[in-house]
Formats: structure tokens, sequence, C-alpha cells
């Protein structure tokens, strides 16, 4: 009989143990938000993994997305083609130098900055401005027809024209959860 109880409690245990490690690896919404024009507030430990300059650009992003008359569901498709694109990281350099991508027509591919945009975009300088690229970004999403009825990295693949639709897909929860602990109020400072 002893031995059946320390087997029920074990089995108890395991079952606990297990359950709670699944709620840690569900997905939760940020618990505080910040104001995305005061990045020191921003936390130290990130949001999802996403911190310091990464959350910096997002600010930006869902700044210049607000600024343009984009909602939520856009200021989050803009954030998601950052993540996939440079890890919100504004770096120099592209697909070319680090994997030797080439172009579809065998040209070297010449993408920088957040968003990884090639030279068609603009100049170095524009693509390589947060604000600017982003904004380039979303002038390309709002001529998209029916972008909002679109699974979020379809739309997004149609805009920077990357060769795989689904390749932003797995940043679509951290996108979301970075956009809403950018949402908070700022208290009438702009």
């Amino acid at each position: 009989m002893l031995r059946i109880a320390a087997i029920t409690v074990s089995v108890a245990l395991a079952a606990s143990a297990l359950l709670v490690g699944i709620g840690m690896l569900t997905r939760q919404s940020p618990s505080e938000t910040y104001c995305v024009t005061e990045p020191s507030t921003f936390p130290a430990q990130g949001v999802d993994g996403w911190s310091g300059d990464q959350l910096e650009n997002a600010a930006i992003i869902v700044k210049t997305a607000q600024g343009m008359g984009f909602e939520r569901d856009g200021q989050i498709l803009g954030v998601m083609a950052a993540m996939g694109e440079s890890s919100l990281h504004n770096i120099d350099y592209g697909d070319w130098e680090t994997s030797g991508v080439t172009n579809p027509d065998g040209s070297r591919t010449t993408s920088v900055g957040l968003f990884q945009q090639q030279k068609w975009w603009g100049s170095v300088a524009e693509r390589m401005d947060p604000a600017v690229a982003a904004g380039k970004f979303y002038a390309r999403l709002k001529k998209l027809p029916d972008w909002q009825g679109m699974p979020a990295s379809h739309a997004i693949h149609r805009v920077q024209i990357n060769a795989d639709q689904e390749h932003y897909a797995r940043f679509q929860g951290d996108a979301e959860d970075v956009v809403d602990a950018l949402s908070g109020e700022c208290g009438g400072r702009s």
C-alpha cells in the first residue's frame, strides 16, 4: 500500500511538472507596456528575447507605421519583416556577404538595413535609415490590394519579394508581443 502511494505521488508530481513546463512554453502577452517614443523605458530583459537596439528599431517601425495610418495589424507586419530580414538589427551587409545569395538573374544582392532592401528601394543612406526604410516598406504595403486578408507572412513576402512566402511566419507571435509591449500610454509625451 505504501508503495502504491509513493508511485501515485511520483506520477502526480511528474504530471504537475509537465503542466508547469507546458505553461512556461505557452506564449503570454507582455504584462507591461512601454511608451514607443521613450526607448530609455524599455525593459533591459527585453520582450520575448528582443532587447536593446532591437526594441529601439521596432519602436521606429511602429512609429513610422502609426504616422502612415497603419493600425496594429500593419505595425506587426513591419516588425515581423525586420525580424525575419535582420533580427531587428540595422546591418550594413546582406545575403551576398553572409551566404553568397544572388538575385534570380544571377547578379549579386545589394541588401542592407533592417528590411534588407536592395538598391532599387533607394540609396544606401535611405535603406540604412530605419524610419526611411520602414516608410518604404509601408508605402509598398499600402499599395498591396487586400493585404489585410492575406496570411501575414504572405503579405510581407509580396512586399519584400523574398524567396519563401512562409519565411516570416515564425516571427508573428514575437512581433505581436513586441508591438503590444510598445503600445503603452505615453502620458501626453510625443
